[in-house]
C-alpha cells in the first residue's frame, strides 16, 4: 500500500515537472537536429500598410497563429511572423528554409542576446544582385549557438496566394532536400519534354493540327507548374523581375487557353455541341482582359480573377465534356479519363489555397503530377485518334475505289455519246466561229467603203477642178496654135520675087489675127495647164500615200509624211472651212503598218472636223495636229474645239456599233477599228475632252513593233 502511494505521489510529482517544463517552453520551438517543421508556437501580425520597419514591429503585441502551415490568403497587406527558437542540437549553425517560391518579397531577421541582423533579402521581385541568401531558394543561415534561444521575424508581401512553410534544417539535411527536389523537378521535365518530342515527330509525320495543339497545351502546362515550383523564373527571365513574378499566372491561363482549344478541336465542339462552341471567344477575351489587368493594372485583383476564372473555366469544360459524353463522343471519353487527375490535383492545389487542405508535400506537388497524368493519357487518346483515322481512311479508299470502278464504267458507256456530242458542238463552233469572221469582215469594208465614198466624192471634187481648167483651155490652146501655125505656113509659102510685098500682107494679117496676143496668151495657158497638171499629180500621190497597198507589211515609215498625205486626202472636206494647223516635229521612223495608221489619223481627223463643223455660230473652226519623240515612243496629238465629248460617251465610244450620229450617217465602227489598230501596234490611245470644250486625242505608238522585238529575242 505504501509503495502504492510512493509510486503515485512519484507520478505527480513527475506529472508537474513535466507540466513546468512544457509551460517554460510552450512559446519555443525547439531545434533536435536533422529537419523540423514550424507549424506552432508563431506569431502573426498584418502591416496593411506594408510600410512598417523590423525595428517597429519589435514592439508590436503579435497574435498567436493556430497550429499549421501559416496560409496568408492573397492580400495586399505584408504579413510579419515570429518564432522564438531554441538550439538543442550540437551544431550552432542552422538553416531557415520557406518551401513556397511565390513570394514576391521575404525578408528574415534573427535576434538573439538583443543584437538583430538581417538576415534574408530575396523574392522573386527583388533583382539578384540585392539578394542575401546563399542557397537556392529561401534558405537562409541562421547562427545559433548549442543550446541558445533567439526570435526568428519573418516578413512576406506580394500579390500572389503566400503560404508560409517555415522549415528549420541541419546543414547536412539540406543537400538530401535538395536532391529529392531536383529529382521529382527532372522527372517531372523529362516526362514532360518526352511527351512533347513524341507527339511533335507525330505531327511532322501526320500533320494534324491537333497535335500543335496538345504539344503547346502540355508545354504550356510544364511551364506553369515549374514555375509554381519555382524553377524557370531564373532561367528564362533572369533579371526581368517584373515579368518572372507574374510568368506563373500567365503560363497557368496560357495553358487554360491551348487546353480548351485543344478540346474544342479534338471533340469537335464545332459540329458536336454549336451552342456551347459559342462561349469559347467570349472566355478566350475574358482571359486575355484579366491578363492585361494582371499585368498592367491591379495584380492582386488579377491574381483573383485568375483563380476565378480557372474555376469557372474547369467547370465549363467539365459541362462540354459531360455533353459530348452523352452525345456518344468517343475522344470525349479519352479527354475525361485524362483530365480527371489533372482536376483533381488543381482541386486539391485550390483546397490547399483555400485552407481546407493541409499545405503538404503531396497537395503541392498535386497538380504537377496530374498535369504529367494527364499528358500521358492525353496521348493514349491522340494515338486512339490515330487509329480510327486510319481505319476511315482505309473505309473511304475503298468506297473510293468502289464509286471509282463505277464511274469509270460509266465513262466509258458516255465517251460515245460525248464525243458525238463533241463532234457535233465543235462544228457548230467552227460554223458560228467562221460567220463571225465573215460578218466582221463585212462590217470592216463596209466601214472602209464608208470612208472610201468620203474621200471618192472629196477626191472628185478635188481633182476635177484643175482637169476643168484643163479642159477649158484646150479650146483656145488649139485656136492660138492653129493661127500661128496658119502664119508660120504663109510664111513658108513666100515667093522670093515678091517677098517684100508678101511679107507686108503677112504682117497686117497677123495683126489683124492678133498673132502676138495669141502667143502671149499661150504662155499663159501652158503654165496654167501645167499648174492644174501639178495639182492634180499631187492629189494622187498624197492619194497613193495614203493607201499603201503593202499595209500587211511591217515596215520603217516616215509618221510626219502620213499626216501630210492624210490631210490632202481630206482637204475638200475641211477647205475654206476649217483651219489645220500642222507643227510637226522631227520624228525618228516608226516600224508600223502605214496604210492601217493612216487609217487611223482619217478616222480621228474626220470626227474632228465634223465635230467643229458641229458647233453653231460664226468663229473660227480649228483642228491642230502636233507630234513628238518621247524616249521609245512617238506621240500625235490631235486637237479640235469642237462639240467635245461627255462622260457617258467616252465610257462607250470605242465600242462596236456605238455612234452619235444619225441613223444613216455613221456606223459605229470608226473608232472601234482605230482602237484595235492601235492595239496591234502596242500602243495606246488617250482622250481628253468635255461638253463644249473640245477634244484631244493622243495616239502613242512604240518606235519599234513589240512583236518584231519578241522574234527577234
Amino acid at each position: 500500500m505504501m509503495v502504492m502511494l510512493r509510486a503515485g505521489l512519484l507520478a505527480t510529482l513527475l506529472l508537474f515537472l513535466s507540466s513546468a517544463r512544457a509551460s517554460v517552453n510552450e512559446d519555443k520551438v525547439c531545434f533536435e537536429g536533422g529537419q523540423f517543421h514550424v507549424q506552432q508556437k508563431l506569431y502573426y501580425f498584418e502591416d496593411t500598410s506594408a510600410k512598417v520597419t523590423f525595428t517597429d514591429v519589435q514592439f508590436v503585441q503579435m497574435t498567436p497563429l493556430p497550429e499549421g502551415v501559416p496560409n496568408l490568403d492573397v492580400s495586399r497587406s505584408a504579413h510579419w511572423l515570429k518564432f522564438d527558437l531554441t538550439n538543442n542540437s550540437k551544431n550552432g549553425k542552422i538553416i531557415l528554409s520557406i518551401a513556397h517560391p511565390e513570394i514576391d518579397e521575404l525578408d528574415a531577421y534573427f535576434v538573439l542576446d538583443g543584437v538583430s541582423r538581417h538576415i534574408g533579402h530575396t523574392g522573386q521581385l527583388r533583382a539578384r544582385a540585392e539578394r542575401i541568401q546563399p542557397y537556392e531558394g529561401f534558405r537562409f543561415d541562421v547562427d545559433l549557438p548549442a543550446g541558445s534561444t533567439g526570435s526568428i521575424f519573418i516578413r512576406a508581401h506580394g500579390f500572389k496566394h503566400i503560404h508560409l512553410p517555415i522549415a528549420i534544417e541541419a546543414v547536412g539535411s539540406i543537400v538530401r532536400s535538395s536532391a529529392r527536389h531536383n529529382f521529382l523537378t527532372g522527372g517531372y521535365i523529362a516526362v514532360m519534354l518526352t511527351l512533347i518530342l513524341y507527339n511533335l515527330f507525330v505531327f511532322i509525320s501526320i500533320k494534324d493540327r491537333n497535335y500543335i495543339w496538345y504539344i503547346l497545351n502540355i508545354g504550356v502546362i510544364s511551364l506553369a507548374q515549374l514555375g509554381l515550383l519555382g524553377v524557370i523564373q531564373e532561367d528564362l527571365f533572369g533579371n526581368n523581375r517584373w515579368l518572372a513574378s507574374r510568368s506563373s499566372i500567365l503560363f497557368a491561363l496560357l495553358a487554360i487557353v491551348t487546353g480548351l482549344q485543344y478540346a474544342r478541336n479534338i471533340i469537335n465542339t464545332k459540329q458536336l455541341l454549336p451552342t456551347l462552341d459559342k462561349v469559347f471567344p467570349f472566355v478566350f477575351a475574358v482571359i486575355g482582359i484579366d491578363l492585361i489587368i494582371y499585368f498592367f493594372s491591379d495584380p492582386w485583383f488579377g491574381y483573383k480573377s485568375a483563380q476565378i476564372i480557372s474555376g469557372l473555366s474547369a467547370s465549363y469544360l467539365l459541362v462540354l465534356v459531360v455533353a459530348a459524353l452523352r452525345s456518344g463522343s468517343r475522344q470525349a471519353i479519352f479527354f475525361m479519363v485524362a483530365w480527371t487527375p489533372f482536376l483533381i490535383g488543381v482541386l486539391m492545389f485550390v483546397m490547399k489555397d483555400a485552407g481546407i487542405l493541409p499545405y503538404t508535400s503531396f497537395t503541392r506537388l498535386a497538380m504537377p503530377i496530374g498535369s504529367a497524368i494527364e499528358g500521358i493519357l492525353l496521348s493514349f487518346g491522340l494515338a486512339d485518334r490515330i487509329n480510327i483515322l486510319r481505319r476511315e481512311k482505309e473505309q473511304s479508299q475503298a468506297e473510293a475505289l468502289k464509286i471509282s470502278k463505277e464511274n469509270e464504267k460509266i465513262i466509258l458507256e458516255q465517251n460515245v455519246v460525248l464525243e458525238e456530242k463533241v463532234r457535233q458542238r465543235t462544228f457548230a463552233l467552227q460554223e458560228s466561229n467562221e460567220h463571225l469572221k465573215r460578218t466582221q469582215t463585212q462590217l470592216v469594208n463596209a466601214e472602209k467603203m464608208a470612208s472610201l465614198g468620203q474621200l471618192t466624192a472629196g477626191i472628185a471634187h478635188e481633182i476635177n477642178n484643175p482637169i476643168n481648167f484643163i479642159t477649158s483651155n484646150i479650146h483656145p490652146l488649139k485656136r492660138n496654135i492653129g493661127e500661128i501655125v496658119e502664119v508660120i505656113n504663109d510664111h513658108l509659102s513666100i515667093d522670093p520675087d515678091q517677098a517684100t510685098e508678101q511679107i507686108m500682107e503677112l504682117r497686117a494679117k497677123a495683126d489683124r489675127m492678133g498673132i502676138t496676143e495669141s502667143i502671149q496668151e499661150l504662155d499663159d495657158i501652158i503654165k496654167s495647164i501645167a499648174e492644174g497638171s501639178a495639182r492634180t499629180a499631187e492629189i494622187v500621190r498624197g492619194l497613193r500615200n495614203f493607201s499603201r497597198l503593202d499595209e500587211s507589211d511591217l515596215k520603217w515609215n516616215d509618221l510626219n509624211e502620213g499626216i501630210r498625205s492624210t490631210i490632202t486626202v481630206l482637204a475638200p472636206q475641211f477647205r475654206d472651212r476649217v483651219t489645220m494647223r500642222m507643227e510637226l516635229g522631227e520624228l525618228p521612223k516608226v516600224e508600223c503598218y502605214a496604210g492601217k495608221v493612216n487609217q487611223v489619223l482619217m478616222n480621228i481627223l474626220t470626227n474632228a472636223i465634223q465635230a467643229t463643223l458641229a458647233v453653231p455660230g460664226d468663229h473660227e473652226r480649228v483642228v491642230s495636229i502636233t507630234n513628238w519623240a518621247a524616249g521609245d515612243h512617238v506621240i500625235i496629238a490631235i486637237k479640235d474645239n469642237g462639240t467635245g465629248i461627255s462622260d457617258e460617251v467616252k465610257q462607250r465610244m470605242f465600242d462596236p456599233f456605238f455612234t452619235t450620229k444619225p441613223v444613216g450617217e455613221g456606223t459605229g465602227l470608226g473608232l472601234a477599228i482605230v482602237y484595235g489598230i492601235i492595239q496591234d501596234h502596242f500602243g495606246h490611245l488617250e482622250v481628253e475632252s468635255s461638253p463644249g470644250g473640245g477634244a484631244e486625242f493622243k495616239i502613242i505608238l512604240p518606235i519599234r513593233h513589240q512583236q518584231l522585238n519578241e522574234r527577234r529575242a
